[in-house]
């Protein structure tokens, strides 16, 4: 079981917008403290899954045995070398949630410190488990994460995801009628397998504001 004993500083501090600037003491300070109370909270839970994939059409796909269908140009291009598919879920707990509403209406700088915390987490948390399923799956090659809401697959997705997963009995994530997971520091993803070599695609290219984002602009990556 994968657990998260300390959090990218580095990673958090992108979050906070800090690029070539270099943070103060004081705000390096504030972030361990900020780290030390949301590792008490973090409690990592994941669950993943492999499916055979089967092509629809063009543009959709969907898993054997299952109910989830995958709709987009960008997830069918994705995928479109590989047999199979790992679908996962991840969350890093409900009380960290509440960590940070209670900071919002107590310490604002705090609260925004602990979300960009919280964030980097929950990458943390999937890049590990990440390599834990190329471990299983050792004999296939895998493409990148790729999430409800990259490109045209949309996030409406999710539910039919989690009910795929018995997400919310496993691991309590849920998902509100407004589409949004809760918790709310939390991921669903998709890996694909495939028995060839993959070559590894950009995914700001599947992305729907890649004209328009500041941190491809600059040559980054917003981490998904």
């Amino acid at each position: 079981m994968i657990e998260i004993n300390s959090i990218n500083k580095k990673e958090a501090l992108r979050y906070l917008g800090y690029l070539d600037e270099k943070p103060t003491a004081e705000t390096l300070i504030a972030l361990g403290q900020c780290e030390e109370e949301l590792l008490k909270a973090i409690k990592p839970r994941y669950i993943y899954k492999c499916f055979d994939l089967l092509k629809l059409d063009d543009e959709k796909l969907s898993l054997k045995d299952c109910e989830l269908v995958l709709g987009g140009e960008s997830i069918s291009k994705h995928l479109y070398y590989c047999e199979k598919a790992v679908v996962m879920c991840a969350t890093i707990s409900v009380e960290t949630d509440r960590i940070i509403k209670k900071a919002q209406v107590e310490d604002l700088v705090k609260a925004v410190m602990l979300d960009s915390l919280a964030s980097a987490a929950v990458e943390q948390l999937c890049d590990e488990i990440e390599e834990e399923i190329k471990e299983v799956y050792s004999e296939y090659s895998t493409t990148s994460r790729f999430s409800p809401g990259y490109g045209d697959l949309p996030l409406g997705v999710e539910r039919d995801w989690l009910a795929v997963m018995d997400a919310q009995r496993k691991i309590g994530l849920c998902i509100t009628d407004g589409d949004m997971l809760t918790p709310r520091k939390s991921v669903t993803a998709i890996i694909g397998l495939s028995t060839n070599k993959l070559e590894k695609t950009e995914l700001c290219d599947e992305c729907a504001i890649k004209d328009t984002c500041e941190k491809r602009k600059r040559g980054e990556r917003c981490g998904l």
